[in-house]
């Protein structure tokens, strides 16, 4: 698990905003408040967004009892209506966190759904994500998707989400630039977990110098801090929440 607790500093976090130039109102979820009517790029954002919290949101429907086939299916019915964009303007208004936002809305979804007894159709709205990579998903996090409540699924869900994704394409950034090997062999030094190697161990391994390998660590670690704080801030639509949904995201991880 990539240690963030300790690095992400509020000094560190500062130096990657001015660094990296975070722009909010180029952010997916600002993008999306923001744009009135169908705006092609909205739609994108939200999109993109959906794909984020596919698997969480999918983990706390599952939780209240529902069959990995009906689970999907309220899923997607769910992100078929928000992509339609039917209960926007509340977020508008209250300027919310999307994390927050969607978790309330799909409590609200299921409530309607079970007093209505809504019907939902097999393949409402666009699939984005197959019930074979979820059920793949899901046999790896059985053991805690057993022992946590829906509300602390969903949250784990979206903190391993968020890491998986700043990991891709730090991976990808590494392999464009002709370094997969060098990323492969740092990545594991992300990790709080056990049997890492060492930094001479690596530096043997990659032909390298101790030194060589401690400061393209150092610019790993920087590089990634800089797009866990991207990722995030495209969640939320004002600026001053980045700093607390990167301690939550912390917190959620370290529990």
């Amino acid at each position: 698990m990539p240690a963030v607790g300790n690095g992400a500093s509020r000094s560190a976090i500062d130096q990657t905003t001015q660094n990296g130039g975070i722009a909010f109102n180029t952010t997916h979820w600002s993008v999306v408040l923001a744009a009135q009517g169908e705006s092609l790029v909205a739609r994108e954002a939200l999109e993109k967004l959906c794909r984020t919290y596919w698997w969480p949101l999918y983990g706390f429907i599952r939780r209240q009892g529902y069959k990995p086939e009906e689970a999907q299916d309220l899923t997607q019915a769910f992100f078929a209506r928000l992509l339609e964009r039917r209960d926007l303007e509340t977020v508008r208004q209250e300027k919310g966190r999307l994390r927050s936002y969607l978790l309330v809305s799909v409590k609200n979804f299921l409530s309607k759904a079970r007093r209505q007894d809504t019907t939902i159709k097999r393949g409402e709205g666009r699939s984005l994500v197959s019930l074979e990579d979820l059920l793949a998903r899901e046999w790896t996090d059985q053991q805690l998707v057993d022992t946590l409540s829906a509300d602390r699924i969903y949250e784990r869900r979206w903190a391993l989400t968020l890491l998986e994704q700043v990991l891709a394409r730090l991976a990808a950034e590494y392999e464009a630039a002709g370094n997969g090997p060098l990323f492969g062999h740092l990545k594991q030094l992300l990790s709080d977990e056990p049997g890492q190697p060492s930094r001479g161990e690596i530096a043997r391994d990659l032909e390298m110098t101790e030194n060589a390998v401690n400061q393209a660590l150092h610019r790993l670690r920087l590089r990634y801090r800089q797009l866990l704080h991207k990722e995030i801030a495209d969640t939320v639509a004002v600026p001053g929440d980045v700093e607390d949904e990167l301690q939550h995201f912390i917190a959620v991880l370290q529990t």
